[in-house]
């Protein structure tokens, strides 16, 4: 009699490479695609908290007040990009959240830490070249302007190809899901008023 042996399935996650800070923050790039497949269904807080505090602080540092105050007491102006950092960090999550939850109430069937946490790391990793730019650049200066547009449209683009492959959407719907959240977002952070 013929012996039959049976293997029991692998676990969905064996097999799956770590993912690492520079993998995620430079392959959202390019290999957009690959890397958000590769990072479904995974939490990467780490990488979205630093990247978000990074990017405050340098949000912080291209304003003309902080060097102002940097050259009254140097204490005070690094209190300040702290506050000021902790805050988008705080702002941030609390736009992943806002994400997940209008994706699930449209359908969709994702888990918030993965979503909320892939939501901060795709809007910072795609206005870091903006940031960059506003360094050193006034803000109100086209380069800076031109970074920003096309920036928030790329940001715009990751964001909904996240939400589609987290929560199993049609595009239409997972562009539904973002839009509110990253043209307000867009509009306090890239554009804000006053800066024209």
């Amino acid at each position: 009699m013929p012996l039959t042996t049976t293997t029991s399935p692998r676990p969905p996650d064996s097999g799956r490479r770590k993912l690492l800070w520079h993998r995620l923050i430079f392959g959202l790039w390019y290999r957009p695609v690959e890397v958000l497949d590769e990072a479904r269904d995974r939490s990467v807080w780490g990488a979205a908290m630093f990247l978000c505090l990074l990017c405050g602080a340098l949000g912080t540092m291209a304003k003309d007040s902080f060097w102002a105050q940097w050259d009254v007491s140097p204490a005070l102006a690094l209190e300040a990009m702290a506050i000021g950092s902790g805050v988008v960090l705080l702002a941030s999550v609390l736009l992943g959240l806002v994400t997940h939850a209008i994706a699930r109430r449209l359908g969709g069937n994702g888990r918030p830490g993965p979503t909320a946490s892939l939501f901060v790391l795709v809007f910072w990793t795609t206005d870091l070249p903006r940031l960059a730019l506003d360094s050193c650049l006034p803000s109100a200066s086209i380069p800076v302007r031109a970074t920003a547009a096309a920036s928030a449209v790329f940001g715009c683009a990751l964001a909904t190809l996240l939400i589609r492959g987290q929560h199993h959407l049609p595009t239409r719907k997972a562009m539904a899901a973002v839009s509110i959240q990253m043209l307000a977002a867009v509009a306090l952070l890239k554009f804000p008023p006053g800066s024209g």
